[in-house]
């Protein structure tokens, strides 16, 4: 599947890229408008964490960020752990001097796999972006990496993602509800985590230790009241 993003990337002009940019734009900043007076069950800021058992292969073995929900729709996300053999200076023209360290591109979702959208680590709101966690935001402004090139914007970390993940509303919930995901506090470490690729079985140890760590003296307590 993802082989196959790399190809339709490769093989788009920045035209098209400029459209799905400025369409993606539009989209996250009418979200912004709806975001904080929206009542949704899922917060903004958490990670969905793939359990074993789930075998789609859209999301098996993934950590899903989740992000603000989409206008008068459901949750809104990116696959953080899925890094593809792509990259930026790569795919757009004129990005050839995008820093090494933020050259990747990540595998974000089977929704509209031919747009990039970005998450940024900064200390400071970028232009057009929406806010995911305290100092992370997400945006599909492709004039973000023109101005991280020409030295305009300075982040400590930054990465691109090769679609989203979308949900109707209720699925999402619904799939916890069936027990697909794990529900946890996101946070910016492990979103930029050097090896990405490695996140979602270190979620796991630490998930699965917590619960047993949790329903040990439960056990016990039963054990000594029998």
């Amino acid at each position: 599947m993802f082989i196959g993003v790399y190809r339709r990337l490769s093989a788009v002009k920045l035209p098209f890229f400029g459209l799905i940019f400025r369409a993606l734009a539009a989209v996250l900043l009418m979200q912004v408008a709806v975001a904080y007076a929206a009542d949704t069950t899922l917060a903004n800021g958490v990670f969905l964490v793939a359990k074993p058992e789930l075998l789609d292969p859209n999301f098996r073995e993934t950590v899903v960020l989740i992000t603000q929900p989409e206008v008068g729709g459901g949750p809104l996300g990116v696959i953080v752990n899925r890094p593809l053999d792509a990259r930026l200076s790569e795919v757009i023209p004129g990005a050839a001097k995008v820093p090494e360290q933020f050259d990747q591109i990540y595998g974000g979702g089977p929704v509209m796999p031919n747009a990039l959208l970005f998450l940024v680590r900064s200390e400071v709101r970028p232009e057009r972006s929406l806010q995911v966690l305290a100092d992370v935001y997400l945006s599909g402004d492709a004039g973000l990496i023109e101005q991280i090139v020409r030295g305009e914007v300075s982040v400590p970390a930054f990465r691109a993602y090769a679609g989203f993940a979308g949900w109707a509303p209720g699925q999402l919930q619904a799939e916890i509800v069936r027990g697909g995901w794990y529900v946890i506090q996101a946070d910016a470490d492990t979103v930029f985590a050097l090896d990405a690729s490695s996140v979602w079985a270190e979620l796991i140890k630490r998930i699965t230790t917590r619960s047993t760590a949790v329903e040990a003296p439960q056990l016990a307590a039963r054990a000594g009241n029998q």
